[in-house]
């Protein structure tokens, strides 16, 4: 396991750093949480341990024995009309070991086309789409896991496609109730642009995370840096005006090192009220500072979020607000199969 730490280390380091997170960058889609309980946590966790099979999106270390046979699906609503919708499940293979395959698919709605003269000539659509497979071995207190990724964007029938890679590890404290996560996103290659584009990066990230819930308390916290490759993610418009001083003089924003390191950390909180309920919520600071409006921030970079269990099915759902003009809405339904199929065999 040394030597795996010491190689997933190395390879934080290998990236070359970028001045701004934004950029000429293909698949940004998947930078967005596929499911409630991460949209409800803040957006990015890697250290949440747990059932919930969609979390193998956010670390593929992270993937375990509670979520053997769980089987998920999720329906998320955007601003406007854009949808997404996510299908996972897990299982154990005695000789392959513990795996987990998903799909995403995300739609952006019809759009009108037209001619050079502005003529009407019909509609077409926009979406994104991936394949998913995940694998993860657990040695001891320590968990290493990785994703193969099939990405495709579409528009009108153009097709960009690339093939990326996630790579985790987490360490579970075998006798507190702490786990600490890292995950490197998105490591991978365009195969195709778009016709007449050129080859574009992909929406890399390295993160860190911890996840703790102090003993006698019904509470777990969890802190999660991003962006770890890149200090500076602060990007000001150059454009934007400034506030005025007493004498009428403009002065622009300017960039502070309390800021800067800020943008990098997301904040979740889970109340465990039961086995069977639990209220989330998180804050993403990065979030809230680029979304806000310069007169409004509204409730841009918080989000919260239940989950119910009814007997074999549990049910998450979580809002989590982008812009101060309104917010996305997750729902996740999931069950285990092996439970649910002893069930309708006993009736």
């Amino acid at each position: 396991m040394k030597y795996i730490a010491a190689l997933l280390l190395s390879m934080l380091f290998s990236f070359p750093l970028a001045a701004q997170v934004g950029g000429q960058r293909a698949f940004t889609f998947l930078e967005l949480p596929v499911s409630a309980k991460q949209a409800a946590l803040g957006g990015i966790n890697v250290s949440a341990f747990g059932h919930d099979v969609n979390m193998v999106a956010a670390n593929p270390a992270l993937l375990n024995s509670e979520m053997e046979r769980q089987l998920s699906l999720g329906y998320i609503g955007y601003l406007a009309d854009i949808k997404q919708s996510n299908l996972a499940y897990a299982f154990n293979h005695k000789k392959l070991g513990r795996w987990a395959a998903s799909i995403n698919y995300l739609n952006y709605g019809n759009f009108v086309q037209r001619d050079a003269t502005g003529m009407e000539e019909g509609s077409f659509t926009v979406n994104d789409y991936t394949f998913n497979l995940s694998h993860a071995r657990q040695a001891e207190a320590f968990t290493i896991g990785a994703t193969a990724r099939l990405a495709v964007s579409s528009i009108a029938g153009n097709k960009a496609v690339g093939i990326l890679a996630d790579v985790g590890g987490l360490f579970k404290h075998p006798e507190r109730d702490l786990t600490v996560g890292l995950a490197f996103k998105n490591i991978g290659y365009q195969l195709k642009p778009f016709d007449d584009g050129e080859h574009q990066s992909m929406p890399f990230d390295a993160q860190l995370g911890a996840s703790y819930k102090p003993e006698h308390m019904p509470v777990r916290l969890s802190l999660t840096a991003h962006h770890l490759y890149q200090l500076d993610v602060v990007y000001l418009d150059p454009n934007s005006k400034g506030q005025l001083d007493a004498n009428g003089n403009e002065i622009k924003e300017e960039k502070t090192v309390g800021d800067k390191i800020a943008r990098h950390f997301v904040i979740g909180t889970e109340f465990i009220l039961s086995k069977n309920f639990q209220v989330r919520a998180g804050y993403n600071h990065l979030r809230r500072k680029e979304l806000r409006l310069d007169n409004a921030s509204g409730g841009a970079g918080f989000s919260a979020g239940a989950m119910l269990r009814v007997r074999a099915f549990e049910l998450n759902y979580s809002s989590a607000f982008y812009h101060p003009a309104g917010a996305s809405h997750y729902i996740t339904v999931s069950t285990d199969t092996g439970t649910l199929l002893k069930r309708n065999n006993k009736e």
